[in-house]
């Protein structure tokens, strides 16, 4: 009789024991935190982050994933606790604003949860991982575009992106690259990272400043805004405008020898090398380096044919 219920026990505790196991426990689990698509380029990267997350758990690399966005800084910080809370095995996150998000960064560190940041970086040394584009690179390819276009010497305006560090070296290269000449910036505001603020900025500067021999804009949906604020405008002075990131729309306008003449690589398929190295990360890896930059090449007329693809989703 008690080999028997010795037997029943351990048949019960067996099956505890399974159950628990098959409920999630011991799962390696990646959660990722980005803002909302506000504009089409951080709408692609969106999708192709979870288009990645989806590929790693379907080849078993990972077991799950959590996906969240916030459309401002205090929902993402939100959501970057909540992440905390389940126990997550790594984050993969694009802060929305660079101070506001590097707190609760430190609250994953402490929490011993590896970080991969992608984009835009962070204010302190939170990240085991940081995956960027070269923005200071597109700033200088472009100040150095703009050199040669206009001889060294014009009236120029900037459309920089929000308050955060993508912009802040943005900024910073064009500057360095264009100190000591005669280009002077007439103008620079934010357009936000928006087409349709971009469009109403173009326009009020337009009525402001009566020469512009150029435009620098930080992205390629904020060029597309200002190229229609030109345009309505009936404004012949401005010979040429650039962008950041290498869309199809700036492409095909870029063939067609279109008022946009140069854009600065900045792809937002970035973020699926962020995703890979989040999920190795949680898989216990070492990382091969703790930053990874992706070159901000500068594409016009003469290279444009090797980067466009008509399928492609931005």
């Amino acid at each position: 009789m008690k080999k028997v219920l010795f037997l029943l026990v351990a048949s019960i505790l067996l099956i505890v024991g399974c159950s628990e196991d098959t409920s999630g426990d011991g799962e390696t689990v990646l959660g990722l935190a980005m803002p909302s698509a506000t504009h089409g380029w951080m709408g692609a990267l969106i999708q192709n982050a979870e288009d990645q997350a989806k590929a790693l758990v379907e080849d078993g690399t990972i077991d799950d994933y959590i996906f969240t966005t916030a459309d401002n800084p205090s929902a993402q910080v939100n959501n970057v606790e909540d992440l905390i809370a389940q126990g997550v095995d790594a984050i993969v996150m694009l802060p929305i604003e660079s101070d506001a998000l590097s707190p609760i960064a430190l609250q994953v560190e402490e929490a011993g949860i590896p970080l991969v940041i992608v984009d835009r970086e962070l204010t302190n040394d939170a990240a085991t991982v940081v995956v960027k584009g070269d923005n200071y690179g597109a700033g200088v390819n472009a100040g150095e575009y703009f050199m040669e276009q206009l001889g060294g010497n014009g009236k120029v305006v900037e459309i920089a992106g929000p308050s955060n560090s993508v912009t802040q070296q943005r900024s910073d290269g064009f500057r360095e690259a264009i100190e000591g000449s005669d280009i002077e910036i007439v103008a620079s505001q934010s357009g936000e990272f928006s087409t349709e603020t971009s469009l109403q900025v173009m326009e009020n500067i337009l009525t402001s400043q009566p020469e512009i021999d150029a435009v620098y804009t930080q992205d390629d949906g904020m060029a597309l805004g200002v190229l229609q604020a030109i345009n309505e405008a009936n404004r012949t002075d401005i010979q040429f405008i650039t962008g950041v990131a290498g869309s199809k729309d700036v492409y095909e306008i870029i063939m067609d020898d279109g008022l946009i003449t140069a854009t600065f690589l900045y792809s937002p398929l970035m973020v699926k090398e962020g995703v890979i190295i989040g999920a190795d990360l949680a898989n216990g890896e070492d990382p091969d380096s703790a930053e990874v930059v992706v070159p901000a090449t500068p594409v016009t007329k003469d290279n444009v044919d090797d980067h466009y693809d008509p399928e492609a989703a931005f």
